[in-house]
């Protein structure tokens, strides 16, 4: 196995032939941060530039993401972000990590466990996600709390049409009434969005959209037998206090912290809050789950 060091980022293969890029800082006991879709791993840079003082801290470009050329033989899909993140953990020989996943990330974790289980993980904390984006008759904590395959399907046409537009109106017509307030004045903070959205290559981003849409990670909630801490925001853009009380109730063990006033990224709207509940977590003596 090669890994390539420039500074403090350094690549591993992942079984595909993907070249995964990770930004590794700090020294101590491993904790690995998954970002949101269309994101990469400096919007962790402010959280782990300070978990470095007490961590080895590994934050990854998921495939398809951080602007790198594609090389593996397979598709983008959270699947397969999933076998890499096990390649991850693997490849760098991380024993019991702290695997914290938001958004999307969240989702690569849940994957995770139901393809490979948790005997690679040693706690993991969930930050403001459903673990079915998709509503129906039946289900109603997904996105906006109804988000509809129809929904769906327009939603990925516009990315296809337009694909900054089309994430900005997944923005600005969510729960939070900021962000409707914002995209309505299409306010300078949508124009970065916007501008930061135009340099990316949409088609691995929509392949990997849908492939988030397309399933269903409820099974995987009571298969997951490792310490679990869940955060949501209050007053998030897509889900809620409702949708964490759901997965704390289906994983055995979990402790569930609802920041106020915070949206869908409560580890950046509150980050001291974040940083002393994670190291509390991640310091902590405790078990696995029943």
């Amino acid at each position: 196995m090669r890994i390539l060091e420039d500074s403090m980022r350094k690549t591993y293969m992942a079984g595909d032939g993907e070249t995964i890029h990770v930004h590794i800082t700090g020294e101590g006991s491993p904790i690995v941060l998954l970002h949101e879709w269309a994101g990469d791993s400096h919007l962790w840079t402010p959280i782990a530039d300070r978990l470095a003082q007490d961590f080895t801290v590994y934050a990854w470009d998921a495939r398809g993401h951080g602007g790198h050329p594609r090389m593996g033989r397979e598709a983008p899909t959270v699947d397969r972000m999933a076998d890499d993140l096990k390649d991850l953990i693997e490849r760098f020989a991380l024993a019991d990590p702290v695997v914290v996943g938001h958004s999307m990330g969240a989702l690569t974790l849940w994957a995770h466990v139901l393809r490979h289980g948790c005997r690679h993980l040693g706690r993991i904390c969930i930050l403001d996600q459903s673990p079915k984006l998709v509503t129906d008759a039946d289900w109603r904590l997904g996105i906006y709390g109804a988000f509809t395959a129809a929904d769906n399907a327009r939603l990925i046409d516009r990315m296809r049409a337009d694909f900054p537009a089309g994430v900005l109106h997944l923005v600005g017509h969510g729960k939070n009434p900021k962000a409707r307030d914002a995209y309505a004045r299409h306010s300078r903070g949508m124009q970065r969005l916007h501008e930061r959205l135009s340099v990316l290559e949409p088609g691995p981003l929509i392949e990997i959209w849908q492939s988030l849409t397309a399933v269903d990670f409820r099974p995987a909630l009571p298969r997951i037998t490792v310490p679990a801490l869940l955060i949501y925001g209050e007053a998030s853009n897509y889900y809620g206090p409702e949708v964490g009380a759901y997965v704390q109730s289906q994983i055995a063990g979990s402790h569930l912290l609802i920041y106020d006033h915070a949206d869908h990224a409560p580890h950046l709207n509150r980050p001291e809050h974040f940083l002393e509940d994670l190291k509390a977590f991640a310091m902590a003596p405790g078990v696995a789950a029943a």
